[in-house]
């Protein structure tokens, strides 16, 4: 029989032992609570992806060129 040794004077390594016996399993489930995102709040993930589907300023400038070298007028 094992001698009885409260918790606060077991090793470090034994409360971590004992912890995680009494932890136990999820089995895949996530204890974490999950709460909805607040969708009025501002995502600063969603604004740079929104900036970076955005074509840039150049773009615009070529397809302005390509367009006048096809359609050169002669005046």
């Amino acid at each position: 029989m094992e001698k009885y040794i409260p918790y606060e004077k077991l090793s470090k390594k034994k409360r971590r032992e004992l912890d995680a016996r009494q932890r136990g399993c999820w089995n895949g489930f996530s204890p974490v609570t999950r709460r909805p995102e607040n969708p009025k709040a501002y995502n600063r993930q969603k604004a740079r992806k929104r900036s970076d589907d955005f074509p840039d300023r150049a773009f615009f400038l070529r397809k302005k060129l390509q367009f006048f070298e096809k359609n050169s007028f002669i005046f």
